[in-house]
């Protein structure tokens, strides 16, 4: 138990939030953040880093990410100004950005923010898109296979 006790411990101090979009990595900024091969001209905005994780597992996305920290939730109290949103508007005002993709889960929560985050970043004038078919209501993005997940990024649409 102590090998993993002090495993743990350094993974807790080694690891931290990239300061550009959110993820968790040992540095910051994070791997894909630096990666000169990733597409800089689209954002693909996530609930939480699981969800970045599956999308990067399914290898459907070659891009940057931007992670929310969660969804606007009224039941647990969850408002604007509890989401990760100042610096994505921030990245955006930078001029780079063609195209957001809102990959949020398909929930009441996910669609509430969805909503909420367009109405932010339409003035913007930036391509705003959101997953399509393949994700199932109720669904969450880290708990699906690969193939849905590229299903549900390839069938993107306007909102």
């Amino acid at each position: 138990m102590l090998p993993l006790a002090a495993a743990l411990t350094q993974a807790a101090e080694a690891v931290r939030q990239c300061g550009d979009c959110g993820n968790l990595d040992s540095q910051d900024p994070c791997a894909i953040c630096l990666d000169q091969y990733r597409d800089r001209s689209v954002i693909c905005v996530v609930e939480g880093v699981g969800d970045l994780w599956a999308l990067e597992r399914a290898r459907v996305h070659r891009g940057l990410y931007h992670v929310l920290g969660g969804a606007l939730s009224a039941i647990s109290g969850v408002g604007p100004e509890d989401l990760n949103v100042a610096s994505l508007l921030s990245r955006i005002e930078e001029g780079d950005v063609a195209e957001v993709i809102l990959a949020l889960g398909a929930t009441v929560d996910g669609a509430t923010t969805a909503h909420w985050l367009t109405d932010q970043l339409r003035p913007s004038g930036v391509a705003i898109t959101r997953v399509g078919q393949g994700v199932p209501i109720g669904g969450a993005l880290d708990v699906l296979d690969d193939g849905t997940l590229a299903a549900a990024l390839h069938s993107r649409r306007s909102t």
